[in-house]
Formats: structure tokens, C-alpha cells, sequence
């Protein structure tokens, strides 16, 4: 046991606040999906304005993160982690209680932005408080498998919060576990102040903040709008500019905001790249899965939330069980192809469900094969990406792994949706006018069983690049030289 862990008795403890602040950021992306057209009807929200319900907390939480990241490298990220939560719980309260749809945007970018304070302080947090190999598996393997199976869970409480009290109450869970980590983080966490003479990076703030927010704006309004509409080809270019801009600025900024030394050594690398290319492949799986099992087989919001279970079962098992248990003897990169290669078989059955599916025979293998695939996965690329990286920056590093994850499942989600809705209208076309429920419905879940394979392809080449980028070393090696 190292001399630091050896110092912080009060450190499991510490995970614990760290993984329930954490559940609260993850399950809040979808535990509001379920509940928004319970808020519709109540606030009298127009279709054209509802999806902003999502997308202010995307763009917010996306756009924002590596400004919060830093923000945790100055004042210190015990007491980021302090501002993130408490923001969050007066955010989440105001939206519970919003009497219209302007109050409820509002709060749901507030969320978000106090999300991106909160999210990279509680990675960074638990990158210094273990730092002996075998405890940092256990530990990451605790928060990969939040990070993993929390979407999944967040659709199960999202519709048992709607169906059993009502949708205010997907917003109002918040404030209680809030105070409860708050009151956590003042016991058991522990810190060093924020760095001495640290300066924020304005022109980097806006230059990279600015070119997040328009990349994803643009993938969400790919989905609604179409590829060639100019709200999303403009935005699209304005944030491929701006980040070429921020690249340029970071190289010559005295305090960058990103310092790109970060991204200098290879496994580090090969573990970003794996974590943005995995998240593209995956989350797919959830929103056509809420598609096929409510339009398709007709199951109603809590018996959708009680079928993605096996997905969280399935990260947790893979993340806690194996993974953790596995990566301080096995080079991370094996349990990263490995886990990808699982996930893409897993993809590859769900591209054979039917129309006249069951449950347990024909879905339930692909759920469980994608959960362990993603909790072998996650858990190495978290404890891999921030491994050796140097104190005053593992903020920035942290959030930089958010963001990719972050920006990975937006275009995903766009991607994927995109090809399934185009398959569909191909398949309605080749087989006549789709008159029918039943028409219509097999020509949907071909649409999906085509979005299946694109992401068991994507899957497959995540789990190359893991091959060949991680280095082969033990993860206590695996990118830690320090980048000069």
C-alpha cells in the first residue's frame, strides 16, 4: 500500500460520496426522458420546443466541461466538487418547480453547467485518492461501472418517479442525495487548496467552450433537421474552427486550459480514442432499445426502465467483478479489445431481433453481452486516461475524458439515429406503402437491425485501436512517464 492511501483511512468513504455525486450527474442525462411527456402536458410545452428540455443540459454539460475541469485544478477540487453539488441541488429543486417551459430550460443549463464543474472534480478526486494499483482498480471499477450501467438505471427511476408520484419528482430526487454527498464531501474528503498563482485561460475558455457548444448543437439538431439544413452545418463548422483555433492557442497559451501534454503519451491517448469510439457504438443501444420495446412490444415506462436492468447488471459485473479484479495483473489493453469485441457480438444479436421477439430469449443475451463488454471497457480506459498524469492537471484530464465521452454519444446517438430512420424509409419503399402497424413496425426494427451492425462495426475498430495503442505494460505503468 502506498504512503498516500496509507494517510487517508477515511478514503472508501470518500468513494462513496465521490460515487453517489457521480450516479446523480449520470442518471440525470436520462432519468428526464421518460418524464417529458408527463412535463409536456403539464407546462403546455410545444413539440417544436421540447427536445430543448435535453438538449440545454447537453450543451451545457458538453460545452462546459473543460472549463470546469480547470476551475478544478485552480480552486481545488474538494471545493469544485463543493460548488458542483450544491449548484446542482438548487438547480434540480428550481426545475422540479418550474410553473413553465422557459423555467424548466433554464434549470435543466443550470444542471448542466454545475454537472461540468461537478463531474471532472469527482474524477480527479478519485485519481489522487488512490494511487496503490490494486485499490485504484477496485475504485475505478466502482466508478466505471456508475458511468456505464447509471444511463440505464436512470431509465428505470425516471419512469417508477413518473408513473408512481410524478415527473417533478425526477428533478426534486436530486436535492436530497445532493445533501447527503455534500454532507459526505465535508467528513470524508480530502484536498490540497487550488494551485498558488494559477490564472484562467479566457481566450481558451471561449475559444474551446465555444466550439463544444457548437459541435454539439449541431449533432442535436442533425436528428430533427437533417444534415444539409444550415442550423446544423454552420454550427457543425463553427465548432470545427473554433477548436482548430483552440489547438492553436493551447500550443502558445502561458496556463493553457487544456495543456495538450496530456494527450502525449501513446496508452493515454489510445484510451481517449477508445473511450469517444465506444461511446458512439454504444448509445445507440439505448434509444432504439426504448423505441422496440415500447413501440414494438408495447411495454409501458416502468416494465422499458425494469428491461435495460441487465445492461447495468452486465457493467457492473464486468467492471467491479472482472475487470477490477483482472487489470492489476492483465495489460489494460486486453480487457479493453476484450470488452469491445463482447459489446459487438452483443450488437450483432440485437441486430436479429423480430417483430414477434421474447424477451428472455431473444433480447436478454445481446443486453447482458453489451453490459459486460462496456463494464471491461470502461473501467481500464478511466484508471489508463489518468493514470501519471501530473497533479495540477488532472482536472483538465478528467474533464478532457468527459468531453470526449460526452461529444461521443451525441454524435453517436445523431449517427446512428440518422442511418436506422434511413434503412427504414428504404425498407418501407422496397416493400410497398407500410399501411399497417405491423408494416410499420418491421420496417423500424430493420432500421435498428442496420444501426446494430454500424455499431458492432465501430465497436470492433475501438477495440483495434485499444490493441494497438495501449502499451502492453502493468495499468501502474501504463502512462504514467510524466509528459514534460
Amino acid at each position: 500500500m502506498t504512503p498516500a492511501s496509507a494517510a487517508d483511512p477515511k478514503r472508501w468513504w470518500a468513494l462513496a460520496v465521490i460515487a453517489l455525486a457521480q450516479l446523480m450527474v449520470i442518471l440525470d442525462g436520462t432519468i428526464v426522458n421518460i418524464a417529458l411527456p408527463s412535463a409536456q402536458r403539464a407546462l403546455g410545452m410545444p413539440d417544436a420546443d421540447r427536445q430543448w428540455v435535453i438538449t440545454a443540459y447537453t450543451l451545457a454539460f458538453g460545452g462546459l466541461l473543460l472549463l470546469g475541469g480547470r476551475i478544478a485544478d485552480l480552486v481545488g477540487r474538494k471545493r469544485a466538487f463543493v460548488i458542483g453539488l450544491a449548484g446542482f441541488a438548487m438547480a434540480s429543486a428550481l426545475g422540479g418547480a418550474a410553473a413553465g417551459p422557459g423555467t424548466l430550460f433554464a434549470a435543466r443549463a443550470l444542471q448542466g453547467a454545475f454537472a461540468a464543474v461537478l463531474a471532472p472534480s469527482a474524477l480527479s478526486l478519485l485519481t489522487t485518492t488512490f494511487t496503490d494499483p490494486r485499490e485504484r482498480a477496485k475504485a475505478f471499477g466502482v466508478y466505471g461501472a456508475l458511468a456505464g450501467g447509471g444511463s440505464g438505471a436512470g431509465l428505470l427511476v425516471g419512469g417508477l418517479l413518473t408513473e408512481y408520484l410524478n415527473w417533478r419528482w425526477c428533478l426534486y430526487v436530486n436535492v436530497p442525495v445532493a445533501l447527503a454527498a455534500l454532507i459526505g464531501a465535508q467528513v470524508f474528503l480530502r484536498d490540497r487548496s487550488g494551485r498558488r498563482g494559477g490564472h484562467l485561460d479566457v481566450p481558451g475558455v471561449l475559444l474551446g467552450s465555444g466550439g463544444l457548444v457548437a459541435l454539439v448543437y449541431g449533432f442535436s439538431e442533425a436528428g430533427p433537421r437533417g444534415w444539409t439544413s444550415p442550423w446544423v452545418a454552420a454550427p457543425l463548422m463553427a465548432g470545427v474552427i473554433l477548436l482548430a483555433a483552440f489547438v492553436w492557442w493551447q500550443h502558445r497559451a502561458a496556463g493553457p486550459l487544456l495543456p495538450l501534454r496530456i494527450f502525449r503519451d501513446r496508452s493515454r491517448a489510445g484510451a481517449f480514442a477508445t473511450m469517444g469510439l465506444a461511446t458512439i457504438g454504444m448509445f445507440g443501444v439505448f434509444l432504439f432499445l426504448t423505441y422496440y420495446f415500447q413501440a414494438v412490444l408495447g411495454y409501458p415506462p416502468v416494465r422499458t426502465g425494469l428491461a435495460f436492468m441487465p445492461v447495468s447488471v452486465g457493467i457492473v459485473i464486468g467492471a467491479t467483478q472482472i475487470a477490477a479484479r483482472l487489470l492489476p495483473r492483465t495489460a489494460p489493453h486486453t480487457l479493453m479489445a476484450s470488452g469491445m469485441v463482447l459489446a459487438a457480438a452483443g450488437m450483432v444479436l440485437l441486430s436479429r431481433l423480430t417483430v414477434h421477439a421474447q424477451y428472455v430469449p431473444h433480447v436478454l443475451p445481446g443486453l447482458l453481452l453489451v453490459g459486460l463488454g462496456m463494464g471491461l471497457t470502461f473501467m481500464p480506459v478511466y484508471a489508463t486516461a489518468t493514470v501519471g498524469v501530473p497533479t495540477q492537471d488532472t482536472g483538465a484530464a478528467s474533464a478532457a475524458l468527459t468531453t470526449v465521452q460526452q461529444i461521443g454519444a451525441s454524435l453517436g446517438t445523431v449517427l446512428l439515429n440518422t442511418i436506422a430512420t434511413g434503412a427504414t424509409g428504404r425498407h418501407s419503399r422496397a416493400h410497398g406503402p407500410a399501411d399497417s402497424g405491423t408494416a410499420l413496425a418491421e420496417a423500424m426494427v430493420h432500421g435498428f437491425s442496420v444501426a446494430y451492425w454500424c455499431s458492432a462495426g465501430v465497436l470492433l475498430l475501438a477495440a483495434l485501436v485499444a490493441a494497438l495503442t495501449v502499451r502492453r505494460g502493468k495499468p501502474s505503468q501504463a502512462g504514467s512517464k510524466p509528459s514534460a
